[in-house]
């Protein structure tokens, strides 16, 4: 008699497109272990990242401005939910499978560091080799996770959390075929991810005072809207409907609607992202971890996974260390190390 996996692996086979990647047909876990007697092997790497420490921590993660700020800012953690909303609209219209492209969108930004872009970018200089959250966030699910087991995703799921990064030029959409990721739930997850931060940015620096909505590009107003859900729903509805007409070869975007999302990022590199105004409070807060990256690595012992400083040595474990870092848990040990006791715990007049 087969199993409620079986049974639900089944009716995958009947309810997906032919071009969706099938539970049943995973290249498998690093580490072979038996299968569950109810979840597919997606629907179970979902549930991993959702209860992995990584995923918690997203909640005091930066994503632009600082959350103590104000209620309503992004976290890292409400910008993968958003990715993951979009993403799963993209998978159920498109037929294609829904919780391997949650899994990977859950799992995209485990790596990233404390303080949003600017966190990443000192960590980039720090780093010997620098740094990618992406590749961090691989490490997370494949290393850290578990005590040093990682969480033993399947192939597909590792694979795309590797290809979402975009840096400041990449495509997210339309590349050619040798640059694509492995599957079609991967390649949503790519898109999903700028379509999400690009539109939720603009929301908060709007927010924060730092970006007038009339000094958007006109252009890209002109084809995807005015206000937030305009956006996402032209562009979402663009993929579907290009996506559709090439019968799922690749996933697809108009180059029109393209074109208005890169500019739409572009002017938020110039305008947000690495705006000294809009960001100078960053210019503060990513000092702490150029002081944390010294003090840290004087007193490895102290602060360090002892079994990465002996497998990968110091550079490694220190990074491991600085990238799990929520937002308050680093302005909470800068505070530890560098300040006077006395001047921490004053009483205020």
């Amino acid at each position: 008699m087969n199993t409620i996996r079986q049974q639900l692996e089944a009716r995958e086979r009947v309810m997906l497109a032919p071009q969706a990647t099938f539970s049943d047909a995973s290249q498998g876990r690093a580490r072979p272990e038996a299968e569950d007697p109810i979840r597919p092997a997606f629907q179970r790497d979902r549930d991993r990242v959702v209860h992995s420490k990584a995923f918690r921590r997203l909640k005091h993660k930066t994503q632009v401005f600082f959350s103590p700020a104000g209620d309503h800012y992004r976290t890292r953690l409400t910008h993968t939910l958003e990715v993951s909303q979009i993403a799963r609209t993209l998978a159920k219209v498109l037929n294609l499978h829904e919780e391997l492209t949650e899994a990977i969108t859950l799992a995209h930004d485990l790596g990233h560091t404390p303080f949003g872009h600017a966190g990443e970018r000192v960590l980039d200089k720090l780093v010997p080799g620098g740094f990618s959250h992406a590749a961090q966030s691989l490490r997370i699910v494949e290393v850290l996770e578990q005590g040093g087991e990682g969480l033993n995703l399947t192939y597909e799921v590792r694979q795309g959390i590797s290809t979402h990064s975009k840096g400041k030029h990449g495509l997210p959409i339309n590349v050619p075929a040798h640059e694509r990721a492995a599957t079609l739930e991967a390649q949503i997850a790519r898109v999903a991810d700028i379509i999400a931060y690009v539109n939720h940015d603009i929301d908060d620096a709007v927010r924060a005072g730092v970006l007038n909505p009339a000094e958007l590009p006109s252009s890209a107003v002109a084809v995807l809207g005015t206000s937030s859900s305009a956006r996402i729903g032209a562009m979402v509805t663009d993929v579907v409907r290009q996506s559709l007409a090439c019968d799922l070869e690749s996933l697809r975007m108009s180059e029109p609607v393209l074109q208005a999302l890169l500019d739409l990022r572009a002017f938020m590199f110039a305008h947000v992202y690495e705006n000294d105004v809009a960001t100078a409070e960053f210019a503060k807060a990513t000092g702490i971890l150029g002081g944390l990256w010294e003090k840290v690595r004087e007193q490895p012992g102290t602060w360090l996974d002892a079994r990465t400083l002996e497998r990968e040595g110091l550079d490694a474990a220190a990074r491991d260390f600085l990238a799990g870092m929520t937002d308050r848990y680093a302005v909470r040990l800068f505070e530890e190390l560098f300040i006077p006791r006395p001047w921490i715990e004053a009483p205020r007049a």
